[in-house]
Order: structure tokens, then C-alpha cells, then sequence
């Protein structure tokens, strides 16, 4: 049996949907349902049924599901162990959005360059879950925010960088002083249910500033935007480049401010420990000296 078809059956029964999952798995909706075809009479059993606009597994498919993942694992383990402990397997990873696009493309193209037996998966998500992803083993590493309470000692955290706190306004604005725009000034808040929204969200009780708080978002893009649009102003981490085209905004550094600490959290107890440990070396030789410059 193929295991790439048992793949297929399992992001199937994950998102419910074959042309979603072929998507996922670059193949076409066609090749996917002839792969689940094709395990179903080997098995000798139908592994999903239809449920109006969804894909579900039926009673074998939920039956034999724990047991198909298991073997893609013994799978990939093969390949790591025949690679005499060089970097080669799958290599599942997470990342914030900010992440996404400043940092890990870098890492990402060194990987590649140096270590072409690595197969690279990339999940977004926030700090919170991709933490939790990586604890559990859902994924192997994550760049994420460092969490606000101690790190677990079966994980590895690796401090990248530091992007300190600046207030954005629209370029045109006229500013005297920081404390004063952020109190008069209609205010975009960063979610504080995000790790770095409640470093943002420190930083004004510790220099007890009372916000006209109007807005509360999860995505820094879309602050800065709103920002652009002179619809407020906003206290966020510096994030490194690169920033939304086209928009006009001032940063202005806060005296004292907090630093959001960017760092990398890896599962040390993963068969793919080897390229776990490229991937963090990688991270470390491209991270910033000093934050966003």
C-alpha cells in the first residue's frame, strides 16, 4: 500500500472536503479520490461517504485513521534513519503571519540550499496555538512569540531577536509628544488575547495611559492600514520588513518601552531531530543582531 495514498485519505477526513485536500496536497481533486479508490479495495471497505457539501470518514475510515497516520509516521521515521542522521524528512514547522513574511523566507531558502532532503510543511497560526501545536507534537518548530510564562523543559526555545514598541500614526500628524497622542488620539488597540498584544498592553498600564479605545485587532497589517487611513493611532511591535506598500505612517520609538522577544520553539523529543536542529541553526544565522534595524 502506498502510503502518499493514505495521506491523501487523512487530509481528507482533516478538512472534510476532496477538493480542499487536493489542494493542500497539490494534486488534483481526480488524482485524490483515485488514490481513496484505489486503498478502498485493498482494504475491502468504503473509508468516506458524502454528507451534503462535506467528506466525511465512515465507521472503517474512523476505525483505521489513528492507525494510517502511525504508519505514515514509521514512514517518515524510515527516511530519517536511512539518512544516517543527516537532515532529511519531513520537516513540520509553524509561524506567525509576521513571521511568515520577514523572517522565515530567509530560513526557509537556506534550508532548501543546504539541506534538499528536507521536506518542508508550514502552518500559520498565533503564538499561543503554534505553541501548544509544538508541546504536543503536532509540529516540529515554531517561530513565535516567547510565551509569558516559563518554557517547558521538554521543549527548546532559542531567542532570535528583540522588536521594540514604536507608536504609528499617519505621516501628516503633528506630534508633540507620544504620551499625549496615544491618550487623545482615537486608539487601535492590539488583541491581548496575542502574546504581543499583551506586551502592547503592559507598556500602557505600567505608564498608566488611558487609551480612547475604539478597535481591537489580531492582525498588525491591517492596524497599520486602518492607521493609514487616519481612522487612529496605534502602539505596535516593530515587526521586520516587509510593512504593507503604499502606506504613509510615522514610527515613533517609545522611551522604556517593553520588547516583543521573537524566538524559535522546537520539539526535542521528535525522530526528526536532525532537522529540527537545521532548521534552528538556520534561524539563528539570519536572525537580526538587534531587532528590526
Amino acid at each position: 500500500m502506498d502510503v502518499r495514498f493514505l495521506e491523501s485519505f487523512i487530509e481528507v477526513a482533516a478538512c472534510g472536503s476532496m477538493a480542499e485536500a487536493a489542494r493542500r496536497l497539490n494534486l488534483t481533486p481526480a488524482a485524490v479520490a483515485q488514490q481513496l479508490r484505489t486503498i478502498e479495495r485493498e482494504l475491502g471497505h468504503s473509508l468516506v461517504a458524502r454528507a451534503g457539501r462535506t467528506v466525511r470518514p465512515t465507521a472503517s475510515g474512523l476505525a483505521v485513521l489513528e492507525k494510517a497516520r502511525q504508519l505514515i509516521d514509521d514512514a517518515r521515521a524510515l527516511r530519517v534513519i536511512a539518512a544516517n542522521d543527516q537532515p532529511a524528512g519531513e520537516l513540520r514547522l509553524g509561524s506567525t503571519a509576521s513571521g511568515l513574511t520577514g523572517f522565515l523566507p530567509g530560513v526557509l531558502t537556506s534550508l532548501r540550499r543546504d539541506y534538499p532532503r528536507i521536506e518542508l510543511f508550514v502552518r500559520p497560526g498565533s503564538s499561543a496555538d503554534l505553541h501548544q501545536e509544538v508541546s504536543s507534537g503536532g509540529i516540529d518548530a515554531a517561530v513565535i512569540v516567547k510565551p509569558p510564562f516559563p518554557i517547558s523543559k521538554e521543549v527548546d526555545w532559542l531567542t532570535l531577536y528583540e522588536e521594540p514598541l514604536v507608536l504609528i500614526v499617519p505621516e501628516a500628524m503633528e506630534v508633540a509628544s507620544a504620551e499625549a497622542v496615544i491618550t487623545a488620539t482615537p486608539f487601535i488597540r492590539y488583541d491581548r488575547n496575542q502574546w504581543g498584544g499583551q506586551v502592547v498592553d503592559r507598556y500602557l498600564r505600567q505608564n498608566r495611559l488611558k487609551v480612547r479605545e475604539w478597535l481591537e485587532l489580531d492582525a498588525l497589517d491591517s492596524i497599520a492600514a486602518l492607521v493609514d487611513r487616519g481612522l487612529g493611532v496605534a502602539v505596535v511591535p516593530d515587526w521586520l520588513p516587509p510593512w504593507p506598500e503604499g502606506l504613509r505612517l510615522r514610527k515613533i520609538p517609545l522611551a522604556g518601552a517593553a520588547r516583543r522577544t521573537i524566538g524559535v520553539l522546537s520539539n526535542r523529543s521528535s525522530s526528526r531531530i536532525a532537522a529540527i536542529r537545521a532548521f534552528v541553526a538556520a534561524c539563528a544565522g539570519i536572525a537580526p543582531a538587534s531587532g528590526n534595524p
